[in-house]
């Protein structure tokens, strides 16, 4: 195994113009911060969310022809903690000015994300409350200095002293040593309501449950797990000609791949103008592709769980909470590290290591045929490079994979591992799984929205939905057997909002409008949805208006440059209807125009005993693959590279050169 770390933008040469979506330099985020400080916009009480490249109007960046560099624009929110006042902000650091200013009303688009100070003053609120001292210690806990509070987004639930207010709901854990697993020991039934711009506990909500669990949890501890296993021998990923991939100027290049790969603190990991080389022609299919939101919706109504609904990009900034991957652990093999600039709540630079894997996989048969008839046996192998990160919020870890096949297919998949979030449980909360004595967990789901920027032969693109119907029997089908396929034009906004069906095999295909190919068809690539639960909460709930794009698998909105953001830009405490409810309000046309694909897709987690004390990883995901993009199988130029190898050696062995020829 071994490693290359580059940067993920790297200088550019001398005299020539940066990409339009050239990630920001550290330089651009300290210039963002002096543009404001000049301008009388930031001060002491300021904190710095969501900043990020904004990037160029699509149109400007597809005619940009590498002589000059586009604008510079800078987005963020700015949040004064001092009044609570927010405002979103756009910064020009080419021109050194401040673009735009808008001032939000928290109680219509809430607030940003949650700050990282706000942990420690959360900690310092609720360890001064009576109410909550004595709760903690009608489960037997005096020592308040080993309680672990965690501050959680409060959501929107009618209070009215919540509303204006930057609020907390926190639950809190025992941490008997420093190696001590805390999330083993949930203090069970005790929830607090937190007012952080007033530093006071708003409420303490206690329930019937009223002890600690005591059992450990430590998936460390030798006396916890028992001896490890032997007998598993070492797997040894080797690639001694090196790898087949290159990165130069944040442009991955594999195999008649070609993608800018991108990052942003809010985000994490984006691909953008994916294209594949065919026969030197190169291909546009995704002008940008992100997971733009995800959202954790847990199903126990109780008073600990039924406000528990996490927007892990939104309200914590998920690419902020990157991992430096490690070498052997989290990536094997031949490996290119980048490192992701993110920016922290007093908008300085922080450059996070090894944040995104760059690998190959060999990933079995890629076509094989034995012919009866011309004795010929083939066999190909089919390969993927990968692109990932991996991030931790709070107890959960997720690992997001694209990967890039051979044969043109795109795939993402999302793992999911970590802890299941623990509460106390004593038999009575229909909605648990019982974990270990006095620990359960509830039902709930981790749903994402992937955003899908095609460019499928072009901007101009269409979305059919596809899906299989039956055919009864009759004069066309006398025995009963014909199967056949539906094809229905989303034309609008509305109409494109979508459900899977499984059960039809329903899937939708994303085609040019403009191109066709040999036999006449528009060249198209096919969105091949898991089919798993969209949310399942009642459509009349607070979560369900907040997190309306997850209620649907499928949006399909007119390209904006600006429409980024599933569930709005400020999620925090927002009540609902911004983002693809909003987007999609006006109904626009999307046949024949520039559109964005919006995927919901995701888990419903019935916890297991086996997900406990730390989670197996799960999985979900979706694919897109060529359909009738290419004009036949792209792959019959791959070498039979196994075949190669044994006939070198042969040669070796028999003193010729491979050909028969000494």
């Amino acid at each position: 195994m071994s490693l290359q770390t580059l940067p993920t933008t790297p200088a550019p040469a001398a005299g020539a113009a940066r990409h339009p979506l050239a990630t920001l330099t550290p330089d651009e985020v300290l210039r963002t911060r002096e543009v404001l400080d000049a301008a009388g916009l930031a001060g002491a009480h300021s904190r710095f969310s969501y900043v990020m490249l904004r990037e160029p109007d699509k149109a400007d960046v597809l005619a940009w022809d590498g002589t000059r560099e586009l604008p510079r624009e800078v987005s963020l929110l700015l949040t004064e903690v001092d009044s609570s006042a927010v405002s979103a902000l756009v910064v020009d650091v080419s021109a050194g000015q401040v673009v735009s200013r808008t001032e939000l009303d928290p109680a219509v688009a809430g607030f940003g994300p949650c700050l990282d100070e706000d942990y420690e003053l959360v900690e310092q609120i609720v360890k001064a409350d009576p109410g909550w001292l004595a709760a903690v210690a009608k489960r037997g806990i005096t020592d308040v200095a080993k309680v672990r509070p965690v501050p959680l987004s409060a959501g929107v639930f009618g209070y009215d002293d919540e509303v204006g207010n930057r609020v907390y709901r926190v639950l809190s854990f025992y941490q008997d040593h420093p190696t001590d697993s805390a999330w083993a020991h949930p203090v069970g039934g005790v929830i607090a309501h937190v007012d952080v711009s007033n530093r006071r506990v708003l409420r303490v909500v206690e329930t019937h449950v009223e002890h600690t669990p005591q059992e450990s949890g430590d998936y460390l501890d030798p006396a916890y797990r028992g001896p490890e296993r032997t007998g598993l021998k070492p797997i040894s990923i080797t690639q001694p000609e090196g790898v087949s991939f290159s990165v130069e100027d944040g442009v991955l290049r594999w195999q008649n791949w070609a993608v800018r790969i991108g990052f942003n603190g809010r985000e994490g990991l984006t691909l953008h103008q994916l294209s594949f080389d065919d026969a030197g022609t190169e291909r546009p299919i995704l002008y940008r592709a992100s997971v733009a939101e995800m959202v954790v919706n847990y199903g126990d109504p109780g008073p600990t769980h039924g406000w528990q609904n996490y927007f892990d990009l939104g309200e914590y900034q998920f690419g902020r909470l990157a991992n430096s991957l490690e070498l052997g652990c989290d990536c094997l093999g031949e490996i290119t590290y980048l490192d992701a600039v993110v920016v922290d709540d007093h908008c300085a630079p922080k450059t996070i290591r090894n944040a995104i894997c760059i690998h190959e996989e060999d990933f079995g048969v890629l076509w094989k045929h034995n012919d009866i008839f011309s004795g010929s046996s083939e066999t190909r192998r089919q390969r993927r490079v990968v692109v990932s990160f991996f991030g931790t919020v709070g107890n959960y870890d997720y690992g997001f994979y694209w990967y890039l096949y051979l044969d043109g297919t795109i795939e993402l998949e999302v793992k999911a591992t970590g802890i299941p979030f623990p509460s106390g449980y004593d038999g009575r909360d229909p909605h648990f799984t019982e974990l270990a004595p006095g620990v359960g967990a509830p039902v709930h789901q981790h749903l994402f929205s992937a955003r899908l920027d095609f460019a499928v032969d072009g901007v101009r693109n269409q979305v059919d939905e596809l899906e299989v119907v039956p055919v009864e029997t009759g004069p066309d089908n006398p025995w009963g057997n014909a199967i056949r396929r539906s094809r229905t034009r989303l034309r609008t906004e509305q109409q494109a909002r979508r459900q899977a069906a499984s059960h039809l095999s329903r899937v939708w295909a994303v085609s040019s409008a403009e191109r066709s190919n040999r036999l006449g068809e528009p060249t198209s690539y096919v969105l091949y949805p898991e089919g798993q639960p969209a949310l399942l909460a009642d459509p009349g709930s607070s979560i369900a208006a907040r997190a309306a794009f997850a209620r649907h698998h499928l949006w399909v909105t007119r390209y904006d440059r600006d429409e980024l953001w599933p569930s709005g830009y400020t999620v925090n405490q927002n009540p609902g209807g911004d983002g693809l409810p909003a987007y999609a309000a006006g109904d626009r046309d999307i046949d024949g125009e520039d559109l964005v694909v919006w995927h919901t897709f995701g888990l419903t987690h019935f916890v297991r005993p086996e997900d406990w004390p730390i989670m197996p990883v799960d999985y979900t995901g979706f694919k897109l693959k060529p359909h009738g993009f290419f004009d036949r199988n792209p792959t019959l130029d791959v070498p039979d590279l196994n075949r190669a190898a044994v006939d070198s050696c042969c040669a070796t062995e028999n003193g010729t050169n491979g050909h028969g020829h000494a």
